[in-house]
């Protein structure tokens, strides 16, 4: 290259089109700009809404064609790569190229996971597929967070519980496809009865940020989304660094077998709100992002307009909060793979350190929290540390709220001492087992908590206590197999869950649990095989997705010998 010469430079890259003089790349087409700037309307057009914005051409056409992902990417002034390869990320989002056929405009997700499939949702699937119409399209869906309902149909965004084909049916003649929330707790009952008291007992000083974090800290809570780190430990942590600061409310559940934040927000939203507010006066939060997974409309319902009421009748100053939408990714309930997404990326973890606490949202520091964490914080400071802390058995301490599904006489969302057996929850929560059904296994986790027979039914349920048998309680969802089931069966509805949900970012995770999905189709396992490949996906992976797959492959074979020999 001549240094010298600008002129020479300048005519090498100016020619920005073609030989026929149009510009190189997609152009906008101005219909689709015209469609989609009307669909955003007066909204910012910012890089960290992507998200959002291709939210709302899914939701008005149906799709994301390939003229709308242009104009959108046109209009938020991004590389046409960068928006799709968003758009391609999320199991929501359906791109269509020119040329091809735009899917149905009603579809209808049939739940697949392990409950679903444990109460027949492949019959269901059969029978929808076969007798609806083509106008409605029938798929699979990862778990949808009703695992209490099981079996769960999805037309459009509006959950069907205890699905069957009629009743499937019904509502597609119905075009039953939007959520409706259920009666719940409102702003004005909530403050009725002494909500939002707490908040202004710190606001106005009767409480120091202090006392506030020393009560969290006696009370021994812990961060209720799976990992259990000290909650008052983390505030502090948070608290210490440079601000501003700001606050990820993870409210993605998409582990299967866990329900509990969704039970909670459709009956007492503010108490989160309440807790979510503490939260950041006492670490000084400087914004709010609240993400919630996609398969929760009736919940993002509420929320939006309960927040909408809080903040035209706050009780005091609010931070900004904002209110933002999963597209299907079970990879975003990891944290850092959910901050990626709150900025509108690929929900891709990151690599670490440094930790979300120091370098987190928008490269700030970082308090992330799952939402049934920030639900007990008002409970705590009103009734004191040592209520919390007073519950338990054989030395635990606290409180779990157990999302129990399977083969149960009365599945759901069980509020249980910390220490509790499985034995107990089933016989003292649960009504005992379905009539005809022997306990014969149990998930203590969820899917990646790993799977333990019923001969292990009395180790207390916490965090840590399951450690030494290769497995972890997680969010505390408890899933119940009988001798009807095979736990290599379940093994297999997991890690094909693992191997579609694989953000594909690691190659243990990705090529690994794809591996491991073959090899336990097989009659017999390869065992020495797929315990190499749990290896590397343990020791390798990025994050908790890899690291825990391979917990159902070594339970079964360590617990469970005689279904793959």
């Amino acid at each position: 290259m001549n240094l010298g010469s600008k002129s020479s430079d300048v005519a090498r890259i100016a020619p920005l089109k073609r030989a026929t003089g149009k510009p190189k790349g997609r152009v906008a087409d101005p219909a689709a700009l015209a469609e989609v700037r009307e669909l955003l309307g007066a909204e910012p057009r910012k890089r960290d809404l992507l998200i959002e914005h291709l939210h709302k051409i899914q939701d008005h056409y149906g799709c994301i064609s390939a003229p709308h992902l242009v104009a959108l990417a046109a209009e938020m002034k991004l590389p046409m790569a960068e928006a799709f390869e968003v758009a391609s990320f999320y199991h929501h989002f359906d791109l269509v190229e020119a040329g091809e056929a735009a899917p149905a405009r009603l579809t209808v997700r049939v739940c697949d996971s392990l409950s679903c499939a444990l109460a027949g949702a492949d019959t269901l699937l059969a029978e929808l597929q076969s007798s609806l119409g083509k106008d409605v399209r029938v798929i699979t869906a990862p778990c949808v967070g009703r695992c209490e309902q099981a079996p769960v149909a999805v037309v459009g965004q509006n959950a069907i519980p205890h699905a069957n084909a009629a009743l499937v049916q019904q509502k597609v003649r119905e075009n039953a496809s939007i959520a409706r929330p259920p009666k719940y707790l409102s702003l004005a009952e909530y403050r009725a009865e002494g909500g939002y008291g707490c908040l202004l007992d710190c606001v106005n000083g009767k409480r120091s940020v202090e006392s506030v974090i020393k009560e969290l800290e006696d009370s021994g809570l812990r961060g209720l989304g799976g990992a259990g780190f000290p909650a008052g430990r983390k505030w502090r942590i948070v608290k210490a660094e440079p601000g501003p600061r700001l606050m990820a409310v993870n409210i993605d559940e998409g582990e299967p077998g866990t329900f509990k934040d969704r039970y909670y927000l459709e009956r007492d939203p503010h108490r989160f709100l309440e807790g979510m507010l503490i939260a950041a006066w006492a670490v000084g939060i400087n914004e709010i992002y609240v993400y919630l997974r996609d398969e929760y409309a009736e919940i993002r319902r509420i929320l939006t307009d309960e927040l909408a009421a809080l903040q035209s009748n706050a009780p005091c100053a609010l931070q900004p909060i904002h209110l933002r939408r999963g597209a299907g990714a079970y990879i975003c309930g990891e944290e850092s793979a959910m901050i990626e997404s709150i900025e509108g990326k690929r929900g891709e973890p990151r690599l670490r350190p440094p930790y979300v606490a120091q370098v987190g949202l928008f490269g700030r520091p970082t308090l992330e929290h799952n939402m049934e964490t920030l639900y007990w914080v008002r409970d705590i400071l009103e009734s004191g540390a040592g209520w919390f802390a007073g519950h338990g058995r054989q030395g635990r301490k606290g409180l779990r709220s157990f999302s129990v599904s399977g083969r149960v006489a009365k599945p759901g969302v069980h509020l249980a001492p910390a220490g509790i057996t499985v034995r107990e929850l089933i016989d003292e929560y649960c009504g005992g087992m379905l009539a005809g059904h022997g306990f014969y296994a149990y998930l203590p986790g969820g899917a990646s908590g790993g799977i333990l027979p019923a001969s292990l039914g009395d180790v207390p349920l916490d965090f840590d206590t399951l450690n030494e048998y290769g497995c972890f309680i997680g969010s505390a969802a408890v899933i119940i197999l009988s001798d009807h089931d095979k736990a290599a069966v379940a093994a297999r509805n997991i890690m094909k869950f693992f191997a579609d949900e694989s953000c594909g970012q690691c190659t243990p995770c990705r090529v690994g649990t794809a591996k491991a999905l073959k090899l336990m189709e097989q009659p017999r396992w390869d065992q020495p095989l797929l315990e190499e490949l749990s290896g590397a996906m343990a020791d390798a992976s990025i994050c908790g997705l890899g690291q825990a797959a391979p917990n159902p492959i070594r339970c079964v074979i360590k617990y469970f010998p005689h279904e793959v020999e």
